[in-house]
């Protein structure tokens, strides 16, 4: 066995990547329960992935089979009602770990120097996640799929000039059709899925060459032992492989207790409308995205007069485009000389909490319908979010901090 590893390792170094990537990557020993959501991630990405090659070999991408085809994995193929919960639920499951997991790197600056390039391929992976899920979307063909992507894909009619040349080449027809459903499969199924492992892999090979932040932002490669091992540092494998396995099995407790007891989440996950077929004629009494979509659709709604003679519509779509891109910058906004939460001062935390709580409050507001809520929340809570990108040049370089230990706590 030993001869035949030495055989395979010596045309492919797989010894070699394992010790660079587990057994001898020292990553800091003060994690906490904040990262464990990196790991989850990639165990619901495996599973869209298993569930998804599955749901393929009994779904129809035609406008005429594809919703009896769903209804054939629920009711007659062994196990297949198992395998569309498991993605269905999957779906969801990876935006609340995404998240939370976005909200540990702003809480512990794991944006800041020298983590730049792994923050950013962890927001183009948000943003291919976004076009992934949008796509899966319409797949189902039931009534809620087919005019959230009438309203969605119709947004990029706004735009001027181009904006309905562009969203006919979208959908490939004039309205949602079965060459939508098509063009949107093939995409859902191998296009966005190769980006999507390929941007995992650079994000997980970026964040190796700097080495993982912590909770105190303290970097753990600048105190080293004789032997270049970094004093504060355990290895990966099998300290957190061993740790994350307790994450792994809450997880999964929660996982399935929702697969079994709760798949529609009361129509959060799986929405009503979406146990009819899908029907040009009949438009839903509210039409709303998946919950994970409505803090963006919320800003969206919350332009209602037209700016400069341009329609409102297209500045809420300016909006919506800008709430996301401006993640990306997020870097280059924080002039604070400290990374983590835990060493800034009082108006940084102030402003992450009522950045998170306007961000909660906007998928609230993306949920109701418009006239079920206040005029003015959408458009003060938008934005509070964007205030909080926008000014954070002046107060983290404004306020005092706290000095940051030369070594990593417990």
């Amino acid at each position: 066995m030993q001869k035949l590893i030495q055989w395979v390792d010596d045309r492919l170094p797989v010894v070699d990547a394992f010790e660079k990537h587990m057994s001898k990557y020292y990553a800091p020993k003060n994690f906490n329960v904040w990262y464990f959501f990196g790991s989850l991630s990639l165990v619901v990405l495996v599973n869209q992935l298993l569930t998804g090659i599955w749901l393929t070999m009994s779904y129809n991408p035609t406008a005429e089979g594809a919703f009896a085809s769903v209804e054939y994995i629920m009711r007659d193929v062994e196990f297949g009602w198992l395998i569309r919960l498991m993605h269905s639920t999957g779906a969801s499951a990876f935006f609340v770990v995404v998240y939370l997991h976005m909200f540990r790197g702003l809480m512990y600056g794991s944006y800041k120097k020298p983590r730049e390039l792994v923050w950013i391929f962890g927001m183009t992976i948000y943003l291919c996640l976004m076009a992934e899920a949008f796509l899966g979307y319409l797949l189902p063909w039931g009534q809620m799929s087919y005019w959230g992507a009438q309203v969605i894909v119709s947004l990029f009619g706004a735009i001027p000039y181009v904006g309905e040349d562009l969203a006919q080449w979208i959908r490939g027809d004039y309205l949602i059709s079965g060459i939508t459903l098509n063009r949107f499969f093939a995409l859902h199924v191998i296009a966005l899925p190769i980006v999507l492992l390929g941007l995992v892999v650079l994000h997980i090979l970026a964040l190796h060459e700097v080495g993982s932040n912590n909770p105190d932002g303290v970097e753990i490669k600048k105190n080293k032992d004789e032997n270049g091992i970094p004093k504060d540092g355990i290895p990966f494998h099998p300290y957190y492989t061993v740790h994350d396995i307790v994450a792994l099995v809450v997880f999964l407790f929660v996982f399935c207790v929702v697969v079994f007891y709760f798949p529609e989440m009361n129509g959060y996950f799986l929405e009503k409308p979406n146990f009819e077929p899908a029907n040009p004629l009949k438009t839903p009494e509210h039409i709303a995205p998946v919950w994970y979509f409505t803090p963006f659709y919320a800003m969206l709604r919350a332009i209602t007069y037209p700016l400069f003679g341009v329609d409102a519509k297209f500045w809420g779509v300016v909006v919506m485009g800008a709430a996301i891109a401006i993640l990306f910058v997020l870097p280059w906004l924080d002039r604070s000389p400290v990374k983590s939460i835990r060493y800034k001062g009082v108006m940084s935390k102030v402003a992450l909490l009522i950045f998170a709580v306007s961000f909660v409050i906007l998928g609230v507001c993306g949920a109701l319908p418009a006239n079920e809520q206040p005029s003015w929340m959408a458009p003060l809570f938008t934005g509070l979010y964007f205030a909080y990108f926008l000014l954070m040049p002046w107060y983290t370089r404004a306020e005092k901090t706290k000095p940051v230990p030369e070594r990593v706590t417990h």
